[in-house]
C-alpha cells in the first residue's frame, strides 16, 4: 500500500476511447477537476458527445457529462493523435474483445498506442486503464517506440449501471508501473477520492483485474450450484445464503442465485485468464469449471420453462421479462437473458419480450424476439413467463393483472424477484432458482 499525495488537479488527460470505461472516466476525471479530451474515431459518436448526448444507459453519466462540458473541463475530438498533443496523462480505454482462442485481442490497443506515439508529450504517463493480458504494459512499450514515455497499468472496476458511483467511491485504485515516480503521479490523480491505493508492478496489477472478475464468477457460478443441490434436496435457497452470508469469511454479496453470469467482463475475462495461465504452463481447472456450470445454468433455466409448458415448446409463447445481461444498463453484451432466449427459440417457442431499457428493435441480437411496451402485454396469452432481469419495477407488477392477462399461470423466475407465495396463491405454478 503507497501513499499518494495532493491531487494533481488541473492536470492534463486524453482518453482514448469513449465507451463505458473512456466515457465514464472521462467524466469522472473532469469532475475532479482535471481538464480532459476524449477521443473516438466516430465523427457522428464525437459530435454528439459535445452536444451533451450520451449513448449508453449509465445511471449519473448524462449529467456529469454536461457538468464536464459546461464548466470547460470536458471535450472530445476525433482521432486519438488530436486529444494527446498537451496531456501529461493518457488513458487507453479500448476494447479487448475475446479472440477465437480466449485469449483477448490487443490489436485495438496497440493501434492506438503506435498512432499516438509520435505526438505524446516527452515524460508523459500512458495508461493502460482496459482489461488486458498480463504483459500488455510492455506491448504498448514497444507500440509507443517512445522511451521516454511512462507506460503503467491502472485497471478498472466499474459495474455497469453503478459505474459513475463505482469510480468516484471505489474500494481501490490499483496501480502497477515500474517507475514508482510515474505510478506515484497516477495515484495523484486520485487523491480527492481518499481511496486505498496499492502500487505494485505491471504483472501484478493486471492480474488483480483478472483474479477478481474470475473470483466473482466463481461466487456465482457456486451460489447457482448449491441452487440446483437445494432444490435436489428441498432446501431453500434463499435461507442457505443468508446462513453462509453471516459468516465474514464469506459474505452476502454475489452470492444471489439467477440465470447465469454474463455481460462485458466477466465471459471474456474468465476466458481470457483460462488462456493466460495455460500460456505461462498452468491448466486453471477450476476457472474451466466455473465457466462450464455457468453453461449448465442458462440450460437448467431453458429446461424449466420447457418443463412448465408441457415438456414442449413448439407453439407456444414464452414471455421474457428483461433482454439486457442486468438491470439499469441497456448492454446486451453475453446477455444470459439472450442465450436463454435462444435456447427456447430452438425448441419452438415463440418470444414475447419487454425490457424497461430502450432497445432498437433492428438490433441483430434481438431478432425473433417480439419486443413490446410493457410487462403485461409481453404476458398476454402466454404460456409460460420467464423473468430473466432483475429489474426493480418487475417485483412491483400487480400480479393480479398478470393473472388475468396470461394465457397459463406458470412463471419461471429466474432472479427470485417476485412474491412466491403470492403467485401460488392467485393459482401459479412457480419456480424459481433453488426455492424449495
Amino acid at each position: 500500500m503507497t501513499e499518494t499525495g495532493e491531487a494533481a488537479v488541473g492536470s492534463k488527460i486524453a482518453i482514448i476511447g469513449t465507451g463505458y470505461v473512456g466515457l465514464t472516466t472521462g467524466a469522472c476525471l473532469a469532475h475532479l477537476g482535471h481538464t480532459v479530451v476524449c477521443a473516438d474515431v466516430v465523427q457522428a459518436k464525437v459530435d454528439s458527445l459535445s452536444k451533451g448526448e450520451v449513448p449508453i444507459l449509465e445511471a449519473g453519466l448524462d449529467e456529469l457529462v454536461a457538468e464536464g462540458i459546461a464548466a470547460g473541463r470536458l471535450s472530445f475530438v476525433m482521432g486519438a493523435k488530436n486529444a494527446v498533443t498537451e496531456a501529461e496523462f493518457v488513458y487507453l480505454c479500448l476494447p479487448t474483445p475475446q479472440g477465437a482462442d480466449g485469449a483477448a485481442d490487443l490489436s485495438y490497443i496497440q493501434s492506438a498506442a503506435a498512432e499516438i506515439g509520435p505526438h505524446v508529450l516527452a515524460d508523459a504517463v500512458v495508461i493502460n486503464k482496459s482489461t488486458v493480458p498480463v504483459g500488455s504494459v510492455g506491448e504498448v512499450e514497444k507500440a509507443l517506440g517512445r522511451p521516454d514515455v511512462h507506460v503503467v497499468s491502472n485497471p478498472e472496476f466499474l459495474r455497469e449501471g453503478t459505474a459513475v458511483q463505482d469510480f468516484l467511491h471505489p474500494d481501490r485504485v490499483v496501480i502497477g508501473g515500474r517507475d514508482e515516480g510515474a505510478a506515484k503521479r497516477v495515484g495523484d490523480l486520485y487523491a480527492k477520492l481518499e481511496a486505498p491505493t496499492l502500487v505494485t508492478d505491471p504483472a501484478s496489477a493486471e492480474t488483480i483485474k483478472y483474479a477478481s472478475n474470475a473470483f466473482l464468477a466463481t461466487k456465482i457460478s457456486f451460489v447457482n450450484a448449491i441452487a440446483a443441490v437445494c432444490e435436489a434436496v428441498g432446501a431453500d435457497v434463499a435461507d442457505v445464503v443468508e446462513g453462509m452470508g453471516f459468516d465474514t469469511r464469506i459474505g452476502s454479496a454475489f452470492l444471489n442465485p439467477g440465470p447465469g453470469w454474463g455481460g462485458s467482463c466477466f465471459p471474456k475475462d474468465s476466458h481470457a485468464l483460462v488462456r493466460i495461465a495455460e500460456n505461462a504452463g498452468y491448466t486453471f481447472g477450476l476457472l474451466r469449471a466455473v465457466v462450464a456450470v455457468n453453461e449448465e445454468q442458462f440450460g437448467r433455466v431453458a429446461n424449466k420453462v420447457s418443463r412448465l409448458a408441457g415438456g414442449s415448446l413448439e407453439g407456444k409463447t414464452v414471455a421474457v421479462w428483461g433482454v439486457t445481461f442486468k438491470a439499469l444498463t441497456d448492454d446486451l453484451r453475453d446477455s444470459p437473458a439472450l442465450n436463454i432466449i435462444a435456447r427456447l427459440r430452438e425448441q419452438g417457442a415463440t418470444i414475447r419480450a419487454y425490457d424497461p431499457s430502450d432497445q432498437d428493435p433492428s438490433d441483430a441480437r434481438l431478432a425473433g424476439i417480439e419486443l413490446v411496451a410493457d410487462p403485461l402485454e409481453a404476458a398476454t396469452g402466454a404460456d409460460v413467463l420467464a423473468v430473466l432481469t432483475e429489474w426493480p419495477e418487475f417485483a412491483e407488477v400487480d400480479l393480479g393483472r398478470l393473472a388475468e392477462v396470461i394465457g397459463a399461470k406458470n412463471v419461471v423466475d429466474a432472479r427470485n424477484l417476485l412474491d412466491r407465495d403470492d403467485l401460488k396463491a392467485r393459482g401459479f405454478t412457480y419456480e424459481g432458482i433453488g426455492r424449495s
